[in-house]
């Protein structure tokens, strides 16, 4: 497989695009030859902001605010949608206050206009399971007209982009386990809540589910189940019971967290394609969406260096976007321990939850009594190298100001023989909650009762509680990271055990962040923080 050439080419005045570069799929099966060039797909294009987003967010902006002063500019759309369609593409949406472009054409077209080569390949996907894709290696050109204006174009290779980060185990086989609202009542989430008039979105990368799990489920807890929508993103449908990597428990985990823990809330379900350019145009879509979400559930991810620097940049830049709109963005923070599953022999940190910009969300086990809510003991999650919380540092983020006041001895943990980090950047996570499938979930799905561990659970955990913070003090959080680091109240600090490296320790660590939630004081902590 040959390397595109990304020199600049003065004849048909392309540049380079910085940042587009991709190296070959890891574990590819089979070459399959070019794609057929007659074949139309689609691509998303992200331009340029106007102005920087400031790094503190006030009140939330309005779409027409954030478009007017930091989406893209009239001129910019205009050159843009005026150069692709001259060269031959069609445009399907230009909107300027996502920056967004998506474009459609055959793959002749689209190669052509940015200089790169598609073949068809079989890898191994994230998951371990064969997926037949697009592919390309090496780096994007543009019009050099758009030189320092397009950003990013993703979605020529659509190799899948993330893995589903959750451990599922037959009821019979699980240790301990929980309802929703048994870890409610262990969390003490407030008790007068229950996410009337908010939306929470979920963002999904693969499978489906279906009403009647969803009923059952809800009428065995006595729950009056939540209004749930799907929607469709960039042609994926919800699609139960057809997905080979199981993602159904992915779905129907985070579904039925949420609506048992906010019942009244809305539910909205973004599914999207397992690729680059689906995953971001799910979160905008979920992210700019009217009514605006009060939170966003990710529950996918994969380590940093899986991802080209232009996606991991458009991607970083959305989450802002939806923060600056007022929505908090929450994302498990990886289940393979510190090196989140990597070959390198390094510790990496997961994205999105690396993202400055999201509420990365760890995992505990956890030992209590949900007829009383006593917890017993709480522990990092540790299983093994692939069942074990992710956490650590961003080689990509550096630490936010947040972050800047953590305690040195936060910054060192590891036990021996490991080498101690050289430098750090965004400490991840920043809270967690119980993940150990020995101490899962009990839910349902496609028709069987089961248990379900991961730090998939703890995002949709942690979205459902910040929807309730949200009804009870009438606003909507965005970032919350710099109001929860500034409290002294509201967790349950776990100081015990590690995920590989790092080591669990009094106050904030890279192996469970701040710590588990106490819901009810955290509520009035941050209520004497407004």
């Amino acid at each position: 497989m040959s390397e595109q050439n990304t020199t600049p080419n003065p004849a048909d005045g392309r540049v380079p695009l910085a940042g587009s570069e991709r190296p070959a799929a890891a574990r590819i099966q089979a070459t399959l030859g070019p794609v057929d060039p007659s074949r139309r797909i689609e691509v998303t294009v992200i331009l340029r902001r106007q102005e920087a987003l400031p790094e503190t967010s006030g009140e939330p902006m309005s779409r027409e605010d954030l478009a007017q002063r930091h989406g893209a500019s009239a001129e910019d759309l205009r050159l843009a949608t005026g150069t692709f369609a001259r060269l031959g593409a069609e445009i399907l949406e230009a909107d300027p206050a996502s920056r967004r472009i998506r474009l459609a054409g055959t793959v002749q077209e689209l190669s052509r206009i940015f200089g790169t080569t598609l073949e068809e390949v079989t890898s191994s996907g994230p998951h371990g399971h064969d997926v037949t894709h697009r592919h390309r290696t090496g780096g994007l050109q543009i019009p050099a007209e758009l030189d320092g204006i397009v950003t990013a174009v993703l979605g020529l290779d659509d190799r899948p982009q993330a893995r589903a980060q959750f451990h599922a185990l037959p009821l019979a086989a699980a240790g301990t386990s929980y309802t929703p609202p048994e870890l409610a009542r262990i969390y003490n989430f407030p008790a007068d809540a229950d996410g009337s008039g908010q939306v929470v979105a979920i963002i999904e990368l693969g499978g489906g589910f279906g009403q009647a799990d969803l009923d059952a489920y809800f009428s065995g807890l006595r729950i009056h189940g939540p209004k749930v929508t799907a929607v469709g993103v960039d042609g994926a449908v919800n699609m139960p019971g057809q997905d080979p990597t199981g993602a159904d428990g992915e779905v129907l985990l985070d579904i039925e967290v949420v609506g048992a823990l906010a019942p009244k809330a809305d539910i909205l379900v973004y599914f999207a394609p397992n690729t680059d350019a689906g995953f971001l145009d799910a979160v905008i879509n979920a992210s700019h969406a009217a009514p605006t979400p009060a939170s966003i559930s990710i529950s996918w991810g994969q380590n940093e260096d899986a991802w080209t620097a232009q996606a991991r940049t458009a991607f970083d830049q959305a989450v802002a976007d939806a923060t600056a709109l007022g929505v908090t963005v929450t994302a498990a923070a990886g289940d393979n321990g510190s090196a989140d599953g990597a070959t390198d022999g390094k510790d990496h940190a997961d994205f999105p939850a690396s993202s400055p910009h999201v509420l990365a969300c760890g995992g505990t086990r956890l030992d209590a009594d949900p007829a009383t809510g006593i917890i017993r003991s709480e522990t990092v999650w540790n299983d093994g190298p692939k069942s074990a919380t992710g956490g650590g540092y961003s080689d990509t983020f550096p630490a936010p100001a947040w972050q800047s006041g953590l305690p040195a001895h936060a910054r060192h943990h590891k036990p021996a023989p490991k080498p101690t980090p050289g430098s750090h950047g965004r400490g991840v996570p920043d809270v967690s909650g119980v993940a150990d499938p020995q101490t899962g979930y009990k839910v349902r799905v496609d028709g069987k009762d089961m248990v379900i561990g991961g730090t998939s659970a703890v995002a949709p955990l942690w979205a459902a509680l910040i929807a309730l913070f949200a009804q009870t003090t009438g606003r909507r959080f965005g970032q919350i990271q710099p109001l929860l680091y500034s409290r002294s109240a509201g967790f349950h600090d776990v100081t015990s055990g590690n995920n590989g490296t790092y080591q669990a320790a009094p106050g904030w660590d890279p192996c469970t962040g701040l710590g588990s939630p106490d819901g009810a004081a955290l509520l009035a902590a941050i209520k004497s923080g407004l």
